[in-house]
């Protein structure tokens, strides 16, 4: 008797197993695409339109993000943050001294040469005095002596004429840029501001019943901070000197300018500026903060004792 049998001839050749593929990996912020592009941080798959180029092969958006969040802020020379090199301090100062200007331009009584108004008079550096109004009748300034301590910030944002504005604005512009790009955007708005501060503390003290006002003070100071930088540097720094010196035989010279306001700003700009170029590395910013305040400090205290002496 035989019997049927059910195996399968042995053909002598494996049956052939299909390979089933792989799915094609997605962008996961773009669920449409398609992409065999990985982020080298977190392995995600990303499109062409969200990889970014890194030092070793693409990251995500989202990695990048984390990364500078995480990374430390490159900074000048100084300490200072890199915004600086964009200068917007000094465009935000030349735009609210120009702003000013036009203002003071509406209430007439300028020309190109000078004049004052009476946002002159609200605003200048005065201790107490008089001034002469249209009626040729006189009319008491207050003044500092009399608690109107704004005057010495307002100051220096006021200017008699359009030449006075130009010359002050083009030393803004030329020296602006460059130290705030070197100290970083807040440093530089210190220094500017305690210039301008000290020069009208000067003019306080030295020349209480003369209105003064002008940026010049805060140029000045500049002026100081800017030969202190290029030194600290290494730079050549004696294309400096001449224009220094050619400003304070002016000052001397020429009337009309205050002595005291002009001096002010440079001895001022000249004590930050040392501050902050010459500040140990290894606690620069904790240095150059102690003499920001102090100087601040030591302005108040001078103008805190020339109001009570008077």
């Amino acid at each position: 008797m035989t019997s049927a049998s059910n195996d399968t001839p042995d053909t002598g050749q494996a049956a052939a197993t299909p390979q089933r593929r792989p799915p094609v990996p997605f962008c996961y912020r773009h669920p449409g695409r398609e992409t065999y592009i990985r982020c080298t941080r977190c392995d995600r798959p990303i499109c062409p339109d969200c990889m970014i180029v890194a030092s070793v092969g693409h990251q995500c958006p989202e990695c990048v993000a984390q990364g500078r969040r995480t990374q430390r802020p490159a900074l000048t020379h100084f300490g200072g943050s890199r915004a600086g090199m964009d200068g917007y301090v000094t465009k935000i100062l030349l735009v609210l001294n120009i702003a000013v200007f036009l203002v003071t331009l509406t209430m007439g009584g300028l020309s190109v040469w000078g004049g004052r108004t009476l946002l002159h008079i609200w605003g200048g550096v005065i201790g107490s005095g008089y001034y002469i109004n249209d009626a040729q009748q006189p009319v008491f300034i207050p003044g500092i002596d009399n608690g109107e301590f704004w005057r010495l910030i307002t100051a220096m944002f006021l200017h008699y004429g359009i030449i006075h504005l130009a010359l002050n604005m083009y030393a803004l512009w030329v020296l602006g840029r460059s130290l705030e790009a070197a100290l970083g955007p807040i440093r530089f708005g210190a220094l500017y501001l305690l210039s301008g501060l000290g020069g009208n503390v000067a003019c306080y003290v030295f020349s209480p019943n003369a209105l003064s006002a002008g940026a010049s003070t805060a140029i000045y100071g500049l002026f100081a901070a800017y030969f202190l930088v290029l030194r600290r540097l290494g730079r050549d720094a004696t294309s400096v000197i001449p224009i220094i010196v050619i400003n304070v035989v002016l000052t001397f010279t020429v009337s009309g300018i205050s002595i005291a306001g002009h001096m002010g700003g440079l001895v001022t700009g000249a004590i930050c500026g040392l501050g902050l170029a010459y500040a140990p590395r290894q606690n620069r910013t904790l240095v150059q903060s102690a003499v920001l305040v102090g100087t601040f400090l030591a302005l108040v205290a001078i103008t805190v004792v020339t109001f009570a002496l008077r």
